[in-house]
Order: C-alpha cells, then structure tokens, then sequence
C-alpha cells in the first residue's frame, strides 16, 4: 500500500513538473511570437513614416540623415531580439513620426491633403495594433514571471533555469525631439 502511495506522489510530480515545463515553454514562445508580431508593425509603421516624408518634403526640407536614420531603424527592426532593442527603435520612430505631425500641422494644405490623411489615418491603426500586441506581450510575461515567483512552479523554473522575461515599455512622448536636423521652409 505504501509503494502505491509513493508511486502516486512521484507519478503526481512528474505530471506536475511536465505539465509546467511546457507551460512555461508554451508563455516564453508566445512572448517570442509577440514580440514578432511588434516587430513587423513596427516595420510597417517605419514604412509608413517614409511615404509621410515624401509627402511632406515639399513643405519642409529633411536632411539625408532623416532618410538614413528610417532605413537603419528599418533594417535594426528585424536584428532586435530583446524589449529594450524594440522599444529603442519604437522610441526613434516615434520622435520622427512626431516631427512629422508638427509639419503637418503647421501647413493646412497637408492637413486637408487625402494622401496626407491617408497616411496619418493608416499610422493610426498600426499604433493601435503595436498598442495591443504590446498590452498581449506583457500579459504573457506578467503571468511568465508569476510563475517564476510563485510555488511550486518556482522550483521548476530554478530546475530548469527559466529567468525572468522583461515588459515591453514604450515612451509616451510623441512631442519629443531628436536630433535629426529637421528644416521648415
């Protein structure tokens, strides 16, 4: 009778231990895949802010380094792999995104231009879709990171040396400036 209950127990805890093994595995790869998913919005973002330029460039004169910085930001986007290279890159692109807006808003003619609002309007819904790929990526890791802190699956997370994964954080602050030598004509 007693090697039976020994066995359930050790039966018990290898279910257990398997069961948050692939749990983990099962967060830690959907964290993975959102981030992907961030990383290819923000590709079409970048995108999106090139043909803003080319359709504000009449209006306001951009140095080659504007041009340079999107088609670096644009090539770094698919080498990031850590939250803080993405959010890096989401930061830059905010900064000339939001230059671009202030362009835009100083000239009513780009204000009333279809493309223009084509343009800004598209913008839109992409932030909307980092916005939610970002809220889904730190739910993933809150529960991720639950896991680690909470027993019993702690013990398996130190088995198997599971660390901690980092939240997505993204600047708030479209009005920021960078040094990209912007020229109103």
């Amino acid at each position: 009778m007693l090697k039976i209950i020994i066995l359930g127990i050790v039966i018990g805890i290898v279910l257990y231990t398997i069961s948050a093994y692939n749990r983990f595995m099962t967060l830690k790869n959907g964290a993975q895949a959102t981030l992907g998913q961030i990383k290819v919005a923000l590709k079409k973002r970048l995108d999106m802010i090139s043909q803003l330029v080319e359709a504000v460039k009449s209006y306001a004169s951009f140095e080659e380094e504007t041009f340079e910085k999107i088609t670096q930001m644009r090539s770094s986007i698919l080498g990031a792999n850590s939250p803080e290279e993405i959010s890096g890159i989401e930061k830059q692109s905010r900064q000339i995104l939001g230059n671009i807006l202030l362009i835009v808003e100083n000239y009513p003619e780009l204000k009333t231009s279809e493309l223009v609002k084509e343009l800004t309007d598209a913008v839109q819904e992409v932030e909307d879709e980092i916005s939610r790929h970002r809220y889904t990526y730190n739910n993933i890791v809150q529960e991720y990171n639950t896991m680690i802190d909470t027993v019993p699956s702690n013990i398996i997370a130190n088995v198997f040396n599971f660390g901690k994964l980092n939240y997505l954080e993204f600047s708030k602050e479209i009005h920021e400036r960078p040094s990209l030598n912007w020229k109103n004509e």
